[in-house]
């Protein structure tokens, strides 16, 4: 094994993407149990720390925000001075060999983004994106070890399950929604889901973080079973991604929208059901029978089109028409 001590991490993206990157940090941490890892990520990202051991510290830069350019230039400085010994990146972008050269570290690894990368880095891998996104980081290590990590794995003190419940967790991140993404069936969608589950003699549970206060108001503002002795209230009671955590591993059963949640539930083998419109559900959830995809009947022919054909949803969504019944039947049934 070679004498690693230091190794930098680099993943940009939201709190999705970082619990999606897990499974490379463990297996790396595998391979070198005795080094430190430093993970360098977004600041609206830095909570996935609370639920994993494998990082051990972080460097936040925001490359999303108006001084981008500076922050870039901070984390090179902060990693040339940090004494690594192995960066590591994800991102397809063909400027990330050119920041992980000039960080000055010897052993340079990320994705093939033409000759410069080869150039600059120690070792390239191919980016595929057409298979589920744990697999697409990991694929970073092939240089690196043998160890292969399937699914994202998180420290949290599981649960004992909760008879009959349905968690329903109906928000995306509020990025999303400024950004034009819509990812998700509308509030009265979810209202008429929480009615008829309850009616149908679950119990159920309404969760959500702060992105999602004007969804959960519209939901709560609509429903008929507020005060059902079979419906909870929990918004504003998770005060933490592990207190979000806690309470996924508790549930039966977990209705979600495509978002970091998804993911949470994953590591935590709960058994998820997952609204899928625009984007590609097979590469956001395993092929498990744990994790059903929700899906409209649309047969639109350039699905699944964001981030593949477009950076925005389109006008129509009719990915999106997905009724409260088809939802509640497939929560039911399978």
């Amino acid at each position: 094994m070679e004498n690693i001590k230091r190794i930098l991490v680099i993943n940009f993206g939201g709190i999705g993407d970082e619990i999606l990157f897990l499974p490379t940090l463990i297996s790396l941490k595998k391979e070198y149990p005795n080094a430190t890892v430093t993970l360098a990520l977004e600041p609206r990202s830095k909570s996935v720390k609370g639920l994993t051991d494998t990082i051990d510290d972080m460097i936040l830069a925001d490359i999303k925000g108006k001084n981008k350019y500076l922050e870039i230039l901070k984390l090179i400085l902060k990693a040339r001075f940090g004494k690594f010994d192995m960066v590591i990146a994800s991102g397809g972008n063909k400027f990330i060999s050119v920041i992980l050269w000039l960080t000055g570290i010897k052993k340079r690894y990320g994705y093939n983004t033409g000759n410069l990368s080869k150039k600059l880095l120690t070792q390239t891998v191919e980016l595929n994106k057409d298979q589920y996104a744990c697999n697409m980081y990991h694929d970073l290590l092939k240089p690196i070890t043998k160890y292969k990590t399937l699914l994202p794995e998180i420290n949290i003190e599981p649960k004992s399950k909760r008879e009959n419940t349905v968690l329903i967790h109906p928000g995306v991140s509020k990025m999303s929604v400024q950004k034009g993404c819509i990812k998700t069936v509308g509030a009265d969608v979810w209202a008429k889901v929480t009615d008829i589950l309850v009616e149908r003699g679950k119990h159920v549970i309404l969760v959500g973080g702060p992105d999602d206060e004007e969804c959960i108001k519209s939901i709560l503002n609509t429903i008929n079973c507020k005060e059902s002795e079979n419906f909870e209230n929990y918004y504003g009671k998770t005060r933490s991604m592990s207190d979000l955590a806690e309470l996924i591993s508790s549930a039966e059963k977990f209705l979600c929208s495509d978002s970091a949640p998804l993911h949470v539930a994953v590591a935590l083998r709960t058994k998820t059901y997952v609204i899928f419109g625009p984007t590609d559900y097979q590469t956001l959830i395993p092929q498990s029978d744990g994790v059903v995809p929700i899906l409209a009947n649309d047969k639109c022919e350039i699905k699944p089109c964001l981030w593949r054909r477009r950076m925005t949803s389109c006008a129509g969504l009719d990915c999106l028409k997905i009724s409260a019944e088809d939802i509640v039947n497939t929560v039911m049934t399978r």
